[in-house]
């Protein structure tokens, strides 16, 4: 794919994975929410709205994935010499990289924990 092999990042690399964990975490809840409003009681099983979010969950795990590993090759950081403070564009292209590595780090470990509640909780209570 062409997309995974953008010579320069963007503030748009940057916002993808902090986006992509929003909407996880919207679509979640509200699978969640609205399945439980229409069953038949509080005991009513979660198995339909746990097996969309698994696959909401494997969904946002992999674009946040493709982002980082994009950005783990924008950050350069085999060849480059750290701090990346000069005003150059390769340094702010490779801090642009390295600050979208750590948010999609961040990214990976909240989309997990949202994820969770669909692991060990079983019914609608």
């Amino acid at each position: 794919m062409r997309w995974f092999q953008r010579a320069n990042p963007t503030l748009w690399t940057l916002l993808t994975p902090p986006t992509v964990w929003a909407l996880h975490f919207m679509v979640s809840y509200v699978v969640a929410a609205v399945y439980c409003a229409k069953a038949d009681g509080p005991f009513s099983a979660l198995g339909p709205a746990r097996l969309t979010i698994g696959v909401a969950t494997v969904l946002a795990l992999a674009v946040i994935a493709a982002a980082g590993w994009q950005a783990l090759r924008h950050a350069e950081f085999a060849v480059a010499e750290r701090p990346h403070d000069d005003d150059t564009s390769a340094d702010r292209d490779r801090q642009l990289g390295f600050a979208t590595v750590l948010l999609s780090a961040l990214s990976l470990v909240a989309v997990v924990f949202s994820a969770l509640p669909a692991l060990l909780i079983w019914d609608c209570r």
